[in-house]
C-alpha cells in the first residue's frame, strides 16, 4: 500500500506510524463512536484519538478506516 501502514499490527506500531508520517490529526472519512475500555462513550474523529476520562489512545490506519473492528488500542497516554 502507498501509506506503508498495512505491516503495523499493534496499536502502538499503528500510532507511531501515523505519527511518523504526520497523519495522526488528520480526520476521519467517518466518525466513529466507539466505547472506551473506561466506559466512557469516545468520538473517534481522527486516525489517532484519546479519550479525555482516562486518556487510553485509540487508532486507525488509513487504508483500514472503513471497518470500525480495525480500530486498535495502543494504551493509556501514549
Amino acid at each position: 500500500m502507498a501509506c506503508g501502514c498495512t505491516a503495523e499490527k499493534t496499536g502502538k506500531e499503528i500510532v507511531d506510524r501515523l505519527r511518523e508520517k504526520r497523519k495522526a490529526n488528520l480526520k476521519l472519512n467517518t466518525p466513529y463512536e466507539i466505547k472506551c475500555e473506561c466506559g466512557q462513550d469516545v468520538t473517534m474523529n481522527t486516525f489517532v484519538t484519546v479519550c479525555d476520562n482516562c486518556k487510553m489512545t485509540y487508532a486507525i490506519t488509513p487504508c483500514s478506516q472503513d471497518d470500525i473492528n480495525n480500530i486498535k488500542v495502543a494504551g493509556i497516554n501514549y
